[in-house]
């Protein structure tokens, strides 16, 4: 059906069709926002670049096994990701337990136990976050204390360095942060840091197992497939939005093999480093395109290796400096074992390659023969240019709140843009209620456009 949107100017455009709200892109955040505007009884369009749901998150078949290829894990103590776990009753497991660790002390390997290196990097990250709840007192409201944008000029690499911790403690410590931040530490904002364990109550050992240990048993595909199939919204994959133009009355977005749509409201899920190429007229605020086009900090690899078995379970880390900084065993089977292994820089390996990825192994041990590897370059992805949200220094201060704050009739939802768990699954869930939310509110409030 055809229909007529209002421009401008006041002249009318000819659209395809008409919906309450469009929502840009199908991750988690958009289908939350999705769900909880679609349950109101407002006509929700969701408009998905990709071939498939997810975003960012995303659980595919390779090596034999159902692997994520981006996000992970999750934690009852994040709060919105937990809530969807119980609404929709998913599973959760663990990988198997570590029975050997490795880590370098300058070039030579040491090996362990986990505990030996838990204990081995607790004094350093004991004192690197000792003021997290100074200055982060709520992490659901990141921005409460003033003099925070001080700190935040910091990254993490110098004040690491000012610890003056001895070479086996600043290597530990410096591979287990590329193994959270996935990007050279110098890059990364020290309040990135606090963040994450100011949502652990200022536990850096809860904060460590929040974000590495528990997967939901269906992979994260069974979360999304469930609040998807929760949604009262048309989902349109293949669909890549081309332009939007908005005013106050409403939006025109131009999407796929030209078709258009009007919208009373649009919801706008991009990563952060991909909004600045979103074709938007009139243009977006200063402070949403310039984190934008700073980019994230974050920029590494993630690869998933099967090995031949039978292995123990183990756990390595090496240093920022080599191409694979951290990696664990995630599936043990009866002649084969598959490893998840991560790294800062993206552009320093490839994870498909496995010579290369054998090649890395053989900084902690030479006794590992590669059989397959699989993964995905993030970083080259069009629609996401971006691994999990780590902010640089300044980012969080200056532009966090104009982040998410509506330009009118867009509206922003990102796990990129989440208070408490930003960059993890729990932030794509808050971040998608909240702008829920609020439109349910404008829409509630404002007549129907006819």
């Amino acid at each position: 059906m055809v229909e007529q949107a209002a421009l401008r100017d006041g002249r009318t455009a000819v659209v395809d069709e008409q919906a309450d709200v469009v929502v840009v892109g199908a991750g988690v955040a958009g289908l939350v926002a999705a769900r909880e505007l679609g349950r109101r009884g407002l006509r929700t369009v969701v408009l998905e670049a990709r071939d498939r749901m997810g975003g960012r998150t995303w659980t595919d078949h390779r090596l034999g096994r159902d692997l994520e290829i981006g996000g992970t894990w999750l934690h009852w103590v994040q709060p919105h990701a937990w809530a969807e776990v119980t609404r929709y009753g998913l599973d959760v497991t663990r990988g198997p337990r570590s029975e050997e660790t490795y880590w370098l002390a300058g070039d030579e390997v040491r090996r362990g136990n986990l505990d030996d290196f838990m204990r081995l990097i607790d004094p350093g990250m004991t004192r690197l976050l000792a003021d997290t709840m100074k200055w982060i007192p709520r992490p659901d409201a990141p921005l409460t204390v003033p003099e925070l944008a001080d700190v935040d000029r910091l990254n993490l690499q110098e004040v690491l360095d000012r610890l003056e911790l001895s070479v086996d403690e600043r290597n530990a410590n410096e591979a287990a942060w590329v193994g959270h931040f996935n990007a050279p530490l110098s890059t990364c904002a020290y309040t990135a840091a606090m963040r994450w364990t100011a949502a652990t109550a200022g536990s850096w050992h809860l904060m460590h197992e929040a974000s590495a240990i528990f997967r939901l048993v269906g992979g994260t595909r069974s979360l999304v497939e469930a609040i998807a199939a929760d949604a009262d919204a048309e989902i349109r994959l293949n669909s890549p939005v081309h332009s939007v133009r908005h005013d106050a009355r409403g939006a025109e977005i131009t999407y796929g093999a030209g078709r258009t749509i009007g919208a009373r409201r649009v919801v706008i899920t991009v990563p952060q480093n991909t909004l600045h190429q979103l074709d938007i007229a009139p243009a977006l605020p200063e402070n949403k395109i310039h984190p934008s086009v700073e980019k994230t900090a974050s920029r590494g690899a993630k690869a998933w290796i099967r090995v031949r078995g039978p292995i123990k379970p183990f756990f390595a880390y090496s240093s920022q400096h080599h191409p694979l900084s951290v990696v664990r065993t995630e599936y043990l089977g009866d002649d084969d074992a598959v490893l998840v292994a991560f790294g800062a820089d993206a552009t320093r390996i490839d994870v498909n390659d496995p010579q290369a990825v054998s090649a890395a192994l053989k900084v902690w041990r030479d006794d590992l023969e590669v059989l397959e590897v699989g993964g995905h370059d993030w970083m080259a992805d069009p629609y996401s240019q971006e691994t999990w949200l780590i902010q640089q220094p300044g980012q969080l201060t200056r532009y966090l709140r104009d982040q998410q704050e509506n330009t009118g009739v867009l509206h922003f939802a990102s796990s990129d843009y989440a208070n408490i768990w930003a960059g993890f699954i729990d932030g794509a869930v808050e971040s998608g209620t909240r702008v829920g939310r609020h439109i349910r509110s404008e829409l509630t409030e404002a007549p129907a456009a006819h």
